[in-house]
């Protein structure tokens, strides 16, 4: 398991992209976080088994019915002792 943050551009505020990307990571008993970044774009920290990756990189990319996503990067984590899930949630 890694724990990989993904930067998401396009059309994602202001249109559920939270929301959305909360309840699908849910759904899938993903832990990590999704916030919005004051440059426009989203940040989604989980904690993916490698199995998990291309799924989540789908569910990432086709958002809520009403985003758009332009662009995703993703690095893995490697310090992680300061990152404590408790599900899948959205921060603020």
């Amino acid at each position: 398991m890694h724990v990989y943050r993904f930067i998401i551009s396009g059309k994602v505020q202001g249109v559920f992209y939270r929301k959305h990307i909360q309840q699908m990571a849910s759904l899938g008993q993903i832990p990590g976080y999704v916030r919005n970044l004051p440059d426009g774009t989203v940040e989604v920290v989980a904690a993916l088994h490698d199995d998990q990756l291309e799924d989540f990189l789908t569910i990432l990319r086709n958002g809520s019915p009403m985003s758009r996503v332009d662009d995703i990067t993703r690095e893995i984590i490697d310090d992680q002792d300061d990152i404590i899930f408790d599900g899948f949630e959205i921060r603020y």
